[in-house]
């Protein structure tokens, strides 16, 4: 299993530990209501591969549909950090969040069809 990245809201008062699945293969957009206007582009962590260092009193999460996921982000700053995908028992991070990635000099990025789910 590969060494843990680095993840950080951008007031730094969230900070995960985060081991990736697939390093940033994978790296995708969901087109579902509430991901596209998130717009954030994410990554899928290990099972068992997300782990808040500090800051876990900063998370606010939002849960909308089904309830199933569970979406997180820093109630301070608002960014998004993680969120508990609600097809699978796993988590999906967001990929601009983790240190030294700038997802501007990457992509394109595949669209999930997120707004095709069963609700």
């Amino acid at each position: 299993m590969s060494a843990p990245v680095r993840l950080t809201c951008h007031c730094g008062a969230v900070e995960l530990a985060v081991i990736l699945a697939n390093g940033v293969e994978g790296a995708r957009r969901c087109n579902c209501s509430f991901c596209r206007r998130r717009g954030a582009v994410t990554v899928t962590a290990a099972q068992g591969g997300v782990r808040i260092v500090k800051g876990a009193d900063d998370l606010q999460r939002y849960q909308w549909g089904t309830r199933t996921a569970e979406h997180y982000f820093c109630k301070t700053c608002g960014i998004y950090t993680h969120h508990r995908r609600r097809s699978r028992d796993e988590f999906a991070v967001n990929l601009a969040a983790i240190d030294g990635v700038d997802p501007s000099k990457m992509g394109p990025f595949p669209w999930h069809p997120g707004r095709d789910m069963p609700l």
